[in-house]
């Protein structure tokens, strides 16, 4: 499967952005997906995945009730709504297909298991 993601932007502190993730070449619902972050000097971190039907979610605290995360399987493409943005959302999004939610809720600088990343989108909140 190969990712597109955009959307990223500059955006005021308490101000809204919504990522997209465009999948093509493979059947987009057999793939778990997620966003991953990474800020300067600091490791890749997972924000937020959903399962192949969109029935699970999993967020990391720091965004719960800020972000959500989605799917569209018909349009494959997957959707990160981030609302309430802070300074520390500010990194380079990467989306991610994995075989399943392990794969993406498991990975480590040393240990990834993912399938695909798309190439990143940066989002930079200012204060």
């Amino acid at each position: 499967v190969q990712l597109q993601a955009s959307g990223g932007g500059l955006v005021q502190t308490g101000g809204s952005l919504r990522l997209s993730c465009a999948a093509s070449g493979r059947t987009f619902s057999n793939y778990a997906m997620g966003w991953f972050r990474q800020a300067p000097g600091k490791e890749r971190e997972l924000v937020a995945a959903i399962t192949g039907r969109g029935h699970s979610q999993y967020y990391t605290d720091s965004v719960k009730g800020r972000f959500t995360i989605s799917r569209d399987n018909v349009k494959n493409t997957m959707y990160l709504q981030m609302n309430t943005l802070k300074p520390e959302d500010t990194a380079v999004y990467y989306c991610a297909a994995g075989s399943q939610m392990h794969s993406l809720l498991g990975y480590t600088a040393h240990e990834d298991n993912v399938d695909a990343w798309g190439q990143g989108t940066l989002v930079t909140v200012s204060s």
